[in-house]
């Protein structure tokens, strides 16, 4: 972006996404410069190292509208500090046209940075942490681009789900362990509880830890799972 208040005016000046399939990312992109018009503050410039002069022959906004909502109608958009990203991009539809839907009206939006401070509470939890907490490398981060920020957050996104299925599975031992289940149909079912109950977010991020100073009846309260 030009800067990094969307009430004063400040607008994009590259847009960059990637497909995932799953946990995997495919060959799938999006990516475009935008002329915004407008001069670039000299601190968002050292951030991302374009210039307005890199700009003057590229597309405005509203020429790469529709291939950007087709690009992004009807899916899910994981974004890092979503809040920011849509602001900006629900600013640049509404300036292109007034017929066109904001973000919310035709996506889903997963805030990468939100699960994180959920994950990591107290710690750095910007893109660049993230990576180095997940050893994600072979990335030039000399400068921030749109489509470089989105493949990193992309492995970074990967790592944050791959951590939901692991406690998946720390639960499930805790439990099989404290109540030594033999039976497989019943380990299952459990399994399944926990997953559901994940994915409509009734369970938080925690630690084996933490579920460790609860009883085995505050467990089963806890997450539903019968005796």
């Amino acid at each position: 972006t030009t800067g990094l208040d969307v009430e004063k005016g400040h607008r994009i000046i590259e847009i960059g996404g990637v497909v995932m399939n799953g946990r995997k990312k495919t060959s799938e992109t999006f990516h475009a410069y935008i002329n915004p018009q407008r001069e670039i503050d000299k601190e968002a410039q050292e951030v991302h190292g374009i210039s307005i002069e890199d700009l003057q022959d590229k597309p405005l906004f509203s020429e790469i509208a529709e291939d950007l909502l087709e690009f992004i109608d009807g899916s899910t958009l994981v974004i890092h500090n979503a809040d920011f990203d849509v602001g900006f991009l629900d600013a640049e539809f509404k300036i292109a046209s007034s017929t066109y839907p904001s973000i919310s009206e035709i996506c889903e939006v997963k805030d990468t940075l939100a699960i994180a401070r959920n994950k990591f509470p107290g710690q750095r939890n910007s893109l660049d942490a993230l990576s180095k907490r997940f050893d994600i490398n072979g990335y030039d981060r000399s400068y921030h681009g749109a489509l470089l920020d989105a493949n990193i957050l992309a492995d970074v996104y990967s790592n944050l789900r791959a951590a939901k299925v692991k406690l998946i599975l720390r639960i499930t031992l805790m439990l099989i362990f404290r109540r030594k289940i033999k039976n497989k149909q019943e380990i299952f079912q459990m399994i399944s509880k926990l997953l559901r109950l994940l994915l409509l977010k009734r369970i938080n991020f925690c630690t084996l830890k933490d579920l460790k100073r609860l009883k085995k009846r505050q467990v089963r309260k806890q997450y539903g799972i019968p005796k």
